[in-house]
């Protein structure tokens, strides 16, 4: 379950707030402005809302948080199948797309490892990623 985390910057309600880097923190405070329809997972799109803005954008998340900090992308196996991803980055586990599942808790511990060639074989995940970092590049040369 997610619990809210605030800080003088803002509030933030991603598993692991509270333990991660100010710089992972603020990056999720810019993804905030730029994750929209168009970065979201084709099967979550009716999911997705500016309320609900995580929906369908773990794993492309995922891979630009790896980009920017390095560390490592992992995946919970979902019940309905394929894996939703997140980051370890030295001892700090984080979701930054975790409020998606609301008050459903996840499991962080002994998940796989995801890989960047398996999971951008398909060429729409690839474009979705390449929108985001392009929308947070513009986003963060505005701010």
């Amino acid at each position: 379950m997610n619990t809210k985390y605030t800080d003088e910057k803002g509030s933030y309600g991603f598993f692991g707030a509270e333990a991660v880097p100010e710089e992972i923190r603020d990056l999720y405070l810019d993804l905030e402005h730029v994750w929209c329809l168009e970065t979201c997972g084709p099967k979550y799109k009716p999911q997705w809302s500016p309320e609900n803005p995580t929906a369908g954008q773990c794993t492309i998340t995922s891979f630009l948080v790896q980009d920017l900090f390095g560390g490592k992308v992992y995946g919970v196996p979902l019940p309905e199948g394929g894996f939703h991803c997140f980051n370890k980055l030295g001892e700090f586990v984080f979701d930054l797309t975790s409020e998606q599942f609301q008050d459903v808790e996840l499991e962080y511990t002994e998940n796989f490892e995801q890989h960047r060639e398996e999971q951008f074989g398909d060429a729409g995940k690839r474009e979705r990623y390449e929108l985001l970092k392009k929308l947070l590049e513009k986003y963060r040369e505005s701010k």
